[in-house]
């Protein structure tokens, strides 16, 4: 469902609703899934901003934070900040159901795990690159990002422990929430650690990525595995 665009202003992206800055093995494949589900096209404009210096310019014209995934909305607004993209997303095609219902029970739950996942996971990925972002010097690199791998394990087991899923996550029901733990889930410290700290969110994850519907896209998205 998607296409990659090399310039932004041919017949082709004009005609497109839906911009998307993504990279591979990113936080944008999320919502690739999530399109790809949906069978909603989008150009994808590549933007592997934490390598090039080109991709955090091409960005950048679109989101003053520099990162993906960054959503053009055919109204031309810009959407920001993947659990706000996937939620809009799921919210905008009900039909789907990859979000719980406003009067749905479990639709609490679900807001509280998608800005859990983005804000206690997530967000920390952001000081590897660059740790002189928390004001550590870049000799503790290897320290600091054992910490946060640490952190991060810990909050995986914080929420797995606190989640008593079905078939999927909260329920019967596939959602946006299974696909962003599915991918992000495959950042450090890796799924094998992943594994070990949740045994209760693990059958529903492989369960995702078994998913004949993303083997493509998760083939090609994360072609280390």
């Amino acid at each position: 469902m998607a296409w990659i665009a090399t310039d932004p202003d041919d017949e082709m992206a004009r005609k497109q609703e839906i911009i998307l800055y993504g990279a591979a093995a990113s936080g944008s494949v999320a919502v690739e899934a999530t399109h790809t589900l949906l069978g909603i096209p989008f150009k994808l404009i590549e933007g592997e901003t934490w390598s090039s210096e080109a991709a955090r310019e091409r960005v950048g014209g679109q989101n003053a934070m520099r990162q993906v995934p960054t959503l053009i909305m055919p109204n031309g607004e810009t959407l920001a900040e993947s659990a706000a993209i996937l939620i809009w997303l799921a919210d905008s095609h009900p039909a789907a159901k990859l979000s719980p219902a406003l009067d749905d029970p479990a639709r609490a739950q679900f807001l509280r795990w998608m800005f859990f996942v983005s804000s206690s996971i997530y967000s920390l990925h952001w000081i590897k690159p660059d740790v002189s972002r928390i004001g550590a010097p870049q000799s503790a690199r290897a320290d600091v990002v054992d910490s946060v791998h640490e952190r991060i394990a810990f909050c995986w087991r914080t929420m797995d422990a606190q989640l008593s899923p079905s078939k999927y996550l909260l329920g019967d029901s596939l959602s946006v929430l299974d696909l962003y733990v599915a991918v992000i889930s495959r950042f450090g410290p890796w799924r094998e650690r992943f594994y070990q700290e949740t045994p209760n969110m693990t059958p529903v994850i492989k369960r995702v990525d078994e998913d004949p519907r993303l083997k493509e896209l998760w083939e090609r998205r994360f072609p280390s595995g």
